[in-house]
């Protein structure tokens, strides 16, 4: 497993991040099959969010490995805060009390990055700052972020933190490229072209922020997941080939598609099946050619200018 530092920090991290949104369904040996198939495939990066089963996700993930210092020195724990029943906030009571909840439930002393999980319009940046500095004057969260967010909403965080944000966790995957189509298709009038995220792959790359690429298996806003699916026959016909040559399975080949741009993506997987896991991990050895990287991305449906 190829490792990646996240952002400026000296964090280093598998390339590929197991997202633990599901885990709130299983059972506790399930779940501890789950995460320690991770770990002996190289995963050690688990992302979490207090909302992800009403917070039961991190209770199962906790207990299923009977937290303890030991294991906690081998993983790296993120988690994300600010969504709430109906509303965003990013109000420095909800932010420590979302950490603390965490924190509580991850039986954990501190969380090695926090994320701010969906943009709070209504959010003052020097609540977020007091918030920030006393989480990590408290040692209660060593690293910060954001989730799902455009350059000037960065920029302007960055005004009021002392803090670096290291990463910032945004949908991408075979299906879902409008970061990648707008630098593509620039100077035209065509759909693709237009700029819907204020040039985030661009600019992350500038400020040494690390994508995260959430749903890499997903087409739409959670529509369904494109690989064997009779809507994307081209796509698929080309994936399967391009896995057989690599002597790995399709699923491994959509996240290979990812890690091989230059922006040095996270991609966040969120399968709760051990086998699956075992062959997504297969990933971080495959590095697909420029052609074949082009011609997944025609075969989605794109067309290059």
């Amino acid at each position: 497993m190829k490792r990646i530092t996240i952002g400026n920090s000296a964090l280093t991290a598998s390339e590929i991040s197991l997202g633990c949104m599901r885990m709130a369904d299983l059972s506790k040996e399930d779940a501890n099959k789950v995460i320690n198939t991770a770990l002996e495939n190289g995963i050690d990066f688990f992302d979490h969010a207090d909302i992800y089963g009403g917070g039961k996700s991190e209770e199962v993930f906790a207990d299923a490995i009977d937290m303890n210092a030991t294991i906690r020195e081998k993983m790296i724990l993120q988690s994300k805060c600010g969504i709430r029943q109906g509303f965003f906030d990013f109000s420095k009571e909800h932010i420590i009390s979302s950490v603390e909840g965490s924190l509580k439930r991850l039986k954990t002393d501190y969380l090695d990055t926090l994320l701010l999980h969906r943009p709070d319009t209504l959010f003052e940046p020097e609540e977020v700052a007091a918030a920030f500095t006393e989480l990590e004057k408290s040692g209660k969260v060593r690293h910060f972020g954001v989730s799902n967010q455009n350059p000037g909403q960065i920029e302007l965080l960055k005004k009021y933190v002392d803090q670096e944000l290291i990463a910032n966790q945004l949908q991408f995957s075979i299906m879902h490229t409008g970061m990648i189509d707008t630098g593509l298709n620039v100077n035209m009038t065509i759909d693709p072209s237009l700029d819907r995220d204020g040039g985030i792959l661009e600019y992350s790359r500038l400020n040494n922020m690390t994508i995260q690429a959430w749903s890499p298996f997903q087409f739409g806003f959670f529509e369904g997941v494109f690989l064997d699916n009779d809507k994307f026959p081209e796509l698929n016909k080309t994936i399967d080939k391009i896995a057989a040559d690599k002597g790995v399975t399709n699923s491994a080949i959509a996240v290979a598609w990812i890690q091989r741009h230059p922006a040095s993506f996270q991609t966040v997987v969120g399968t709760m099946n051990p086998g699956r896991i075992a062959d997504i991990a297969k990933a971080s050895d495959v590095t697909l050619s420029r052609e074949e990287w082009y011609e997944i991305y025609r075969a989605a449906g794109n067309q290059l200018p």
